[in-house]
Parts: structure tokens; sequence; C-alpha cells
């Protein structure tokens, strides 16, 4: 096992702790809110993302996490705040223009259109397609070279993703797993930096869960930085190598995994004030069950 001493130091500047900074981080936020009446459901001072590395948000039932996702990709607006993505300020993007700039997230519940197939949904998450445009879509040699390009790519995808069996097959007849496994392959059609997967391993079929693990693996080894939000502890453990912790809408903790488990905010997050139990001796038996049900997420 890695000393938690050399991750920390080739991650942070100075010590882990709550909003610390990155030697090299590729999303930065500041003084982000956002409130629903007089309900502060993110409220997180300063965070920033190690670029090139796997890291896990995590947190109990109402923490932010989904909320602070998507405030950080425009699909809502704080009521203040600032964050940049590689420098650049994402603050009022629209989400479609977040992505073309190499930020791409998943959802909780999977965005397949169900009604179009396998290989129409992956087609659909490619960038820079000139038949878009009306007038040139009337004119086939305007666009079908490109479109070659797009489904030679699709079909790569999918045959890495072990859909390509399905490939003619509506979105809709998949399983909850195969979906998974669809929108993280529609979402790497536009070879993104970044990539935002929530909750992940949420009503996937064991036997998937082990192929899922490995594609978020081979997406760091490919040089792409991923933020992740999940509930297994034996997950955030086995593959990130950083995990932040937000309770009550705040970053209450920050550091490597075998660090952060062992965190007493962190223990008290999940299982009271005053519980003694060490997250990080916990069984994968009782991570994926007693933790889960605990920290179950419904924001």
């Amino acid at each position: 096992m890695a000393d938690p001493t050399t991750e920390v130091k080739s991650i942070a500047v100075g010590s882990a702790g709550p909003g610390c900074k990155k030697v090299d981080p590729i999303l930065v936020a500041d003084k982000v809110r956002r409130q629903f009446g007089g309900l502060t459901a993110v409220d997180v001072e300063h965070v920033e993302i190690p670029r090139g590395l796997i890291t896990a948000l995590i947190g109990p039932n109402g923490a932010g996490k989904t909320t602070f996702f998507n405030l950080l990709t425009g699909f809502d607006k704080p009521n203040e705040g600032s964050w940049s993505f590689e420098g650049k300020d994402l603050a009022g993007v629209s989400p479609y223009r977040v992505a073309r700039m190499g930020m791409i997230r998943t959802f909780q519940l999977t965005k397949a259109l169900s009604l179009l197939t396998v290989i129409e949904n992956m087609r659909l998450g490619a960038q820079k397609q000139p038949g878009e445009s009306f007038l040139t879509a009337l004119i086939r040699p305007l666009w079908i070279k490109r479109e070659r390009e797009i489904t030679e790519t699709a079909d790569a995808l999918l045959k890495r993703f072990k859909l390509d069996a399905k490939r003619e097959d509506y979105a809709a007849s998949l399983s909850g797993g195969q979906r998974k496994l669809l929108e993280m392959a529609r979402a790497l059609m536009s070879s993104p930096k970044l990539v935002m997967l929530d909750e992940p391993m949420a009503g996937v079929n064991p036997a998937l869960t082990q192929s899922l693990l490995d594609h978020i693996k081979d997406l760091k080894s490919n040089g792409t930085t991923v933020l992740f939000v999940e509930h297994d502890m034996h997950m955030v453990r086995h593959i990130s190598d950083w995990v932040i912790v937000m309770a009550e809408g705040k970053v209450v903790a920050e550091g490597p995994p075998s660090t952060v488990m062992k965190d007493q905010a962190v223990i008290d997050a999940y299982l009271g004030a005053h519980h003694d139990t060490d997250l990080g001796a916990v069984s994968p038996k009782t991570d994926t069950t007693t933790l889960r049900a605990t920290a179950k997420e419904t924001d």
C-alpha cells in the first residue's frame, strides 16, 4: 500500500484537508453556494480537482453532491460563486458548451434515448458534425466523411465496452447496467478531458460491476481525469486516488482514501457524531449494505 504522506505530496500543496490546493488542478471552485428557500444545499468554500487522477466525491444523505455536480456542469445555477475548468470561467456557461470544452458528465438515472438504437445514441455524443447544419445536411459529400469517422469511433468504443453485439438494438432493450456502460461509452465520443460520473454503480448488476470499475480505471490510464459520486466505500477505496467528503453542503474532509476513511469528520458524517467505527476497516459486505443504506443520497 502506498504511503499516504507520499500520496498527499504528489497531489496536494501542503497537507491534505478541506479545500486544500492541488499541484495541478483541472477544475477549481470558489464560494459556490446554492439555496432552495431556507435550505442551503451547497456551500463549498473552495475545492480543486487534481488532473489525471480518479477523485471520489462522497457523503451521506442530502450532502449536496449531485447538486454540486449540476452546478459545475451548468444544469443548475448557484446563488453565488465561481468555478473554472482549465483556467476558463464556467459560471453561466450552458451545459452543451461545458461539454464542448471537454467536461462531460453522466447521470444517476441514465439518459439514453430509448427509441434510438445503441449506435445512434453513440453518434449523438460526437462533436463537430457538419450534418447538423440544415444547409450542409442537404449536400451529402460535405458530411458523409465525418459521419464515417464518427461511426468508426463509436464501433471501437462499443467493442471496448462489450456492447457491439447490441449495436442495432434499441437502447430501451438494454439492462440497467448496459445503459450505464452505454452512457459512459457515449461520453467518450467527444474525447473529454474530465469525466464526471454520478453514481456509476447504482442499480448495476454485480456481474457488470467489475466491468464498470475496469473502464473507470482505463479512463485514468488514457489520461482522462475522473470525478465520481459513489456510496460504495469498497469501490471508493479500490479505485480512487483522492477522496473529497461533503456533509450538509460543505467539504468536511479531503485526502487519500486510506486517510480519509479514518477521519473523524467522515465517520461522524456517515455514522453519527458518537460512533467509533473506522470506515477504513469496514468489511466490503458492510460497505455495500450498511453504508449504502445509511448514506443513500436523495439530493
